[in-house]
């Protein structure tokens, strides 16, 4: 009955042309949100967006609302190279000697480069910058890069937004004698690469309040740090936090910690900002506020964000980096004018583009959710935008979309775009043998491949998602942060929940639902009649006007309904009204199944436990086998897919036949595999006694061209010892190892070593927090 019952509703729903889509409460505590709502004083609503957002005391909603009051460590504190990155910038500039920074082509990178030019200039240094082409060479600092800044006499180079993963390009780099900083916040690799300094959120503790910082984030900290050791301070702290706040924003960074604290700040100063390139970008998107107030983050998000990130996808880099570094009026506006006609380009290809793969797949009478994934590829469509269509069509279809075009004739290079449920980046990993190139994450990723595997590679893509995803999660997922009556609405509810701007990635604005709304009125708008404007009314409330953006095909709707939506304000003729901006409709009565649908996965800390004697009999799922001496296991033993050494996606099991070499490592394996539980074994490496260990090490420098090319990460796993143990064999042959903690002796090192690698299960447990 329940089966015919939901069949016979999404009927219902197909037949009055509601968007499907599902809707979720994340739950909450009732009796933690009675008592928070008697802390605070507070109505219900307000206390279940707390508790949504992890915000269970009130002291954390505090914290919350006025990030300026928290405490933050000092960042030297928390980064242990970006003392040694300070001096070796500090050094240089004495020098005259020139750096080069290598940026890159979105948001994030413009913005960071842009950041440490104006920095750089104004204390004196001998800078310039370069990014690598995104049609020909692809994201980051390449061996090409290298070389020119060699022969160009470069003796630093400095990457921002880029340079984790780059360690065969920072080799050569070493063996030029060039000296490398790393600036990057992307995930941590298995190998460093050799720099002679790595400042990377990703490297520091989760709980850390710096963790979630973007590129340009740690471009900020990297500037201010050098200019506080100059004294040069005054008059840099203001214009460069604008543009953390731009760059932020722009890519997405989860504002929570030191990013809400610097956004919400350069928020309120971009209005007024010094920067006549940032002035400029504001006048041609129209994005200055009305009033002497502060900017939202949807005036960076959908105004100021696109213009730059339009120039990375379809224009020269150079124009926002000149833009956001000029202190001319006349060349801003100048710029500003090409950012604002190189977004309009944008825009009319993403629509040309969305419009093509909505015809195409209407003509071939495609259904997503038979389909399972979305794969599109026709000639002649703009790489640098499918990422953005892509997006669009998750947000219409709710399914995984992989859209790509011709690179050549024979090679098809796209992006991938995704559902909470679905990992692109797993995907790609199971569907790599007929791949020549990807990478990603969970939520999008890009790929190349031969255009003579493209059906295969759809079939096995869709045999992938059958794996992990379900029919119900074929839909556009709405989360609901409260229930309203439009008797609740009103201005200081309003003021209340615009406390917790700013909004954006790990604090969206909160969509609050109300039941069994009368439509009043409708009609569409907009150029093509793309979009809804309705007048609303629920019992005997004042009616509320709304908004629905991108539903115009969905007229008429019925009424009742049921409405998701956030809350924003309209100011016409010098009134300003609250009005609904919406973003889910149902009809009333048939929603209650939707309410309860199961809460997108999210990781959990993993469960520990001893490796069993007969552990071989219980493997299932995705499973990593790490450790000394692991064994090899046959494919005919189990049904399980093993993978060794490195996760190459989220794994259900970890084997830990051994620890790894240190805690470093431990953490890395479990960021990278997140699996669901952890075995423990008890086996423990063998490591050379002192004087044995020291002569492996010498004769391995020895053996190495030079020096400054060692791999210390690999050498480290080689001897099966933790960095800190390996640096002080290091300094006990000479070398001086400057920017590395103190160590103690390599007797004293050697039995912390191996004091760790007798820790058990319940041990790790706890240091783990599991």
């Amino acid at each position: 009955m329940l089966a015919d019952w939901e069949s016979s509703s999404f009927r219902m729903a197909e037949e009055v042309n509601l968007p499907p889509q599902r809707w979720y409460v994340p739950p909450i505590d009732s009796t933690l949100c009675e008592s928070l709502m008697d802390a605070l004083g507070c109505d219900r609503p307000l206390a279940e967006i707390y508790l949504r957002r992890g915000l269970t005391t009130p002291a954390l909603v505090q914290g919350f609302l006025e990030p300026e009051t928290l405490d933050l460590p000092s960042p030297s504190t928390v980064f242990a190279d970006l003392d040694l990155a300070v001096e070796l910038l500090r050094q240089a500039i004495a020098r005259g000697e020139s750096i080069t920074i290598c940026g890159d082509y979105d948001a994030d990178g413009m913005t960071s480069t842009a950041l440490l030019l104006r920095a750089l200039r104004h204390l004196g240094a001998t800078i310039d910058y370069t990014i690598p082409s995104r049609m020909h060479e692809g994201y980051g600092i390449n061996e090409r890069i290298v070389r020119e800044c060699h022969q160009r006499g470069v003796k630093i180079i400095l990457t921002v937004d880029n340079g984790i993963a780059a360690v065969q390009p920072i080799a050569l780099a070493r063996e030029l004698g060039l000296i490398v900083i790393v600036t990057d916040h992307h995930d941590i690799p298995a190998q460093l690469p050799p720099a002679h300094a790595i400042l990377n959120p990703k490297l520091v503790d989760p709980d850390s309040p710096y963790h979630s910082l973007a590129g340009v984030g740690m471009a900020y900290i990297l500037a201010l740090s050098l200019a506080q050791r100059l004294e040069k301070l005054c008059g840099l702290v203001r214009p460069l936090r604008e543009l953390c706040t731009l760059g932020t924003i722009a890519d997405l960074a989860p504002l929570v910690g030191v990013n809400r604290r610097w956004v919400k700040q350069g928020l309120q100063t971009i209005p007024t900002s010094s920067l006549v390139g940032v002035q400029a970008l504001m006048e041609v998107s129209n994005s200055l506020p009305q009033t002497n107030t502060a900017l939202k983050p949807s005036a960076v998000g959908f105004r100021l964000g696109p213009r730059i990130n339009a120039i990375g996808r379809i224009g020269d880099p150079q124009t926002v980096i000149e833009l956001l570094t000029t202190d001319d009026p006349a060349t801003a506006a100048t710029l500003a004018a090409t950012c604002e006609q190189t977004n309009r380009t944008r825009q009319e290809l993403c629509a040309a583009i969305e419009a093509e793969a909505i015809a195409h797949l209407e003509a071939r009478g495609v259904d997503p959710v038979t389909e399972w994934v979305l794969v599109l590829v026709q000639p002649n469509w703009h790489h640098g935008v499918i990422g953005i269509v892509a997006s669009r069509l998750v947000e219409r279809y709710g399914v995984p979309v992989f859209i790509g075009t011709y690179e050549t004739q024979t090679t098809i290079r796209g992006s991938a775009r995704s559902i909470p449920e679905f990992n692109v980046f797993a995907s790609l990993e199971a569907t790599k043998s007929l791949l020549l190139k990807y990478g990603g994450h969970k939520a999008a990723g890009g790929f190349t491949l031969l255009a003579e595997h493209l059906d295969e590679w759809r079939d096995r893509l869709r045999a992938f998602a059958k794996t992990c995803l379900k029919k119900e999660h074929l839909r556009p997922l709405v989360t609901i942060d409260a229930e309203l009556h439009f008797s609740q609405l009103n201005w200081e509810f309003y003021e209340q929940v615009e406390r917790l701007q700013p909004f954006g990635s790990e604090n969206p604005q909160p969509v609050f639902c109300s039941r069994r709304v009368t439509v009043v009125s409708q009609s569409t708008m907009g150029k093509h009649g793309e979009h809804l404007k309705l007048t609303l009314q629920q019992g005997n409330s004042p009616p509320m006007k709304a908004k629905a953006w991108r539903w115009g095909q969905v007229l008429p709707l019925p009424s009742p309904i049921d409405i998701a939506y956030t809350l924003v304000t309209n100011t016409w003729n010098g009134e300003t009204h609250l009005e609904l901006e919406l973003q889910g409709v149902q009809r009333s009565g048939a929603t209650h199944l939707e309410w309860q649908c199961p809460e997108p996965p999210t990781h959990q800390p993993p469960h520990w436990q001893p490796l069993s004697e007969n552990w071989l009999s219980h493997l299932s799922g995705v499973v990593l086998m790490y450790g000394y001496e692991r064994p090899l296991i046959p494919s005919e033993t189990t049904t399980a897919t093993i993978q060794y050494d490195r996760p190459r996606c989220r794994c259900q099991q970890l084997i830990l036949w051994s620890l790894p070499p240190s805690w470093t490592h431990l953490r890395w394996l479990l960021a990278i595999a997140q699996p669901q539980t952890v075995h423990v074994g008890s086996r423990i490496p063998r490591i050379l006694p002192e004087p044995e260990l020291i002569a492996a090490i010498q004769t391995a420098i020895l053996n190495t061209a030079n020096i400054t090319t060692v791999n210390l990460l690999a050498l480290s796993q080689d001897y099966w010892i933790a960095p800190c143990t390996l640096v002080a064999v290091l300094r006990h042959l000479g070398y001086a190892c400057e920017g590395f903690a103190p160590t103690l002796s390599i007797a004293e090192e050697l039995g912390r070593l191996q004091r760790w690698y007798r820790l058990q299960a319940i041990h790790l447990a706890q240091l783990c927090g599991g």
